[in-house]
């Protein structure tokens, strides 16, 4: 069975949704957990989580804000041997209406934001390796109706697994993205009115859509010595919509 003992995680976005699932999974398989969001939600469900928990508001987008996200964890927990790329917004806008700084906010989100953080764990990665997981979506495999912005990003979030895979293997740094479905957070609820709700739910062949703790057990598969020979790799959770 997958371990975490005396590794340390930071997860993006890890306030709520994917993010807190992955937290309470990772924690409970021996590791400790560094949270990131502008969601200051985080802050409770770290002190709920316990001493080997921490959270820092920061946007991934700031790229000097990655700093301090790197040297919590080291000075708290001693290392980094994981991140998680987990940070992201959503929203439906056409490809006529979609605004310059709407399209950017989505490319610094999910592709610059992931990047930077890359970046910032590389050094204390490269003394004992690590494994990095860059959760992207299903609208990185097909096209979908006003999720130009959305979609093109997470898209390139596949794009910068596949380059930073071969950048990085000789480090012994793995890399791997997760593409999910439809999964049941407040995300999916926010941006979904109900008929598009039902609507999706009954599009996927398993009649339901996921929840954030199956994204958290592929998630600590592709970070565990499980998954050791992997890297550079998909995989798609989804219910079965894009079997």
């Amino acid at each position: 069975m997958p371990s975490l003992d005396g590794k340390v995680a930071i997860i993006t976005g890890g306030s709520r949704g994917q993010g807190a699932a992955e937290a309470r999974l990772f924690l409970a398989e021996g590791a400790s957990v560094v949270l990131t969001d502008l969601n200051p939600d985080g802050a409770a469900l770290a002190e709920e989580l316990g001493e080997r928990a921490a959270f820092l508001t920061h946007d991934v987008a700031d790229r000097a804000g990655w700093a301090k996200v790197v040297e919590t964890a080291e000075s708290r927990f001693g290392r980094i041997d994981i991140l998680i790329n987990n940070a992201g917004i959503t929203g439906y806008e056409p490809i006529d209406q979609i605004t310059p700084e709407r399209m950017q906010r989505y490319m610094d989100i999910h592709v610059h934001g992931a990047l930077y953080g890359i970046q910032a764990v590389l050094p204390a990665m490269r003394r004992q390796g690590g494994a990095v997981v860059n959760v992207a979506s299903t609208a990185a495999l097909r096209g979908y109706p006003t999720y130009v912005g959305y979609g093109v990003s997470k898209w390139a979030m596949r794009g910068l697994t596949r380059y930073a895979a071969h950048d990085l293997v000789a480090d012994g740094i793995r890399i791997n993205t997760i593409l999910p479905g439809g999964i049941d957070t407040p995300m999916l609820n926010q941006a979904e009115g109900a008929a598009l709700i039902d609507a999706a739910r009954n599009a996927v062949p398993m009649k339901r859509f996921g929840i954030a703790e199956e994204i958290a057990r592929v998630a600590l598969f592709l970070v565990s010595d499980a998954s050791s020979y992997m890297t550079g790799a998909e995989l798609v959770v989804d219910g079965g919509l894009n079997a």
